[in-house]
């Protein structure tokens, strides 16, 4: 999973770089996140995620997952009107380390187990495959 995080990461940074500014703010309706808020949205994604596969290293075991507010923390980030560049550079840092992270996963650690929000059990492996499968899925909204 490493490698396509890394694949996505540069295709996605690529893309940014050469859109431009209106393209990345428009809102297709007022409810709508644009493609801007679509990557703070990602970002918050990174955040929680890094912090889940970091505490299920050595947290007891199976670990919780805790849900978080996306649509509250874009708005509380007021991504619309951040700077696009600003808000590439901390997803790519967010997730440079996250790779680091996927790298260093061992059997072992990727069959830790872990309880979903929704009661589901399942393990680490999971939680790095859906990560990265929700990344491509909003990253095809962005790049649309």
């Amino acid at each position: 999973m490493a490698s396509k995080l890394e694949e996505l990461l540069t295709e996605a940074s690529n893309y940014i770089k050469s859109t431009s500014p209106s393209q990345l703010d428009t809102k297709p309706s007022p409810e709508k996140w644009s493609k801007k808020e679509i990557l703070g949205h990602l970002i918050d994604s990174a955040i929680n995620n890094l912090q889940r596969f970091t505490e299920i290293q050595y947290s007891t075991k199976p670990y919780q997952v805790r849900p978080y507010e996306q649509d509250m923390l874009v708005k509380a980030n007021n991504y619309q009107n951040a700077d696009i560049n600003e808000l590439l550079n901390v997803w790519l840092a967010l997730n440079t380390r996250i790779k680091e992270i996927i790298t260093h996963q061992t059997e072992v650690t990727l069959n830790y187990s872990l309880l979903l929000p929704n009661g589901e059990e399942n393990d680490l492996r999971f939680l790095i495959d859906d990560y990265v499968v929700h990344m491509a899925h909003h990253l095809k909204q962005i790049m649309a």
